[in-house]
């Protein structure tokens, strides 16, 4: 049986997904606004957002809010233990080039440590649920992270994100070291997805820097409630995820045995030095 909160989470992101699906008809027309160099949204974001908001509030107004579109808010009683951190749209540039493949994701914060999440694909109706000690859910049925042991055939998902570009050469580098081991790697362009998609065993791994904590708080609680591990590059533990970082976050999940060995191979192809 899913938690309070989460009912609440559900119902607000299906209120989201809603608002996406109306306007993914009319993508010519939308107006779309450059945040950052190739980092873009569209007024179908801040809608879809304001929807979500709005049932989350109106279920917990005095918890306080970190929207990739609206920013933070404070409760309606001032600062607050508790922080829903929203992406309205995760893949949006997906969305805008029509390739289905995006997403709405809510996580519920307690000091800054995910409780609850919700990573919602409208287009396939595939809802990902987790909550802190009670597992994680695809349309309510239990998933669980892959079982492989190594880097050996592995699948594995990564990002460029526009801000990381600098990096290039040395993510360029990385990824051909590790496709010396690893089946494949792809790139969907949804981090949500992403690590929904690992959390339930369809990659064995996902890696990707230049995060903000709209992207992958939802995330990293489904990955760790299936079983799985999260780090940065050098394996240390994620910083909170109720505060905007300027830089971005690293991020490295799978199963405890190839995220290790993931993370090695990204400190040893000298990617993650990059970041010092």
């Amino acid at each position: 049986m899913q938690k309070p909160a989460v009912n609440v989470m559900v119902k607000a992101a299906r209120a989201g997904g809603n608002v996406l699906l109306r306007n993914m008809h009319r993508i010519d027309t939308l107006n779309v606004v450059e945040k950052q160099r190739m980092d873009y949204a569209s007024e179908v974001d801040g809608l879809a957002e304001a929807e979500i908001v709005k049932e989350l509030r109106r279920a917990n107004p005095e918890y306080a809010v970190l929207g990739e579109e609206g920013g933070a808010q404070k409760g309606n009683r001032g600062a607050s233990r508790y922080t829903w951190v929203i992406d309205p749209l995760d893949g949006t540039s997906n969305y805008l080039h029509g390739i289905p493949h995006w997403c709405v994701s809510i996580a519920l914060l307690e000091g800054g440590e995910p409780i609850h999440g919700v990573v919602f694909d409208p287009l396939r109706n595939e809802l990902f649920t987790a909550s802190r000690g009670s597992g994680a859910v695809l349309n309510e049925r239990r998933i669980r992270i892959g079982e492989r042991n190594d880097l050996e055939g592995a699948m594995l998902i990564t990002g460029f994100p526009p801000r990381e570009r600098a990096r290039a050469p040395a993510q360029l580098e990385c990824l051909r070291a590790l496709l010396e081991q690893a089946e494949d790697v792809r790139r969907t362009g949804s981090a949500a997805l992403d690590l929904a998609w690992t959390a339930c065993g369809r990659a064995d791994a996902y890696f990707e820097a230049g995060l903000q904590p709209w992207d992958i708080a939802a995330g990293v609680l489904l990955v760790r409630e299936a079983g799985g591990r999260v780090c940065d590059y050098r394996g240390a533990n994620l910083t909170r995820l109720d505060v905007a970082d300027a830089r971005g976050r690293q991020v490295i999940a799978g199963n405890v045995k190839v995220s290790d060995a993931l993370q090695k191979a990204v400190v040893g192809s000298g990617y993650a030095a990059s970041f010092s």
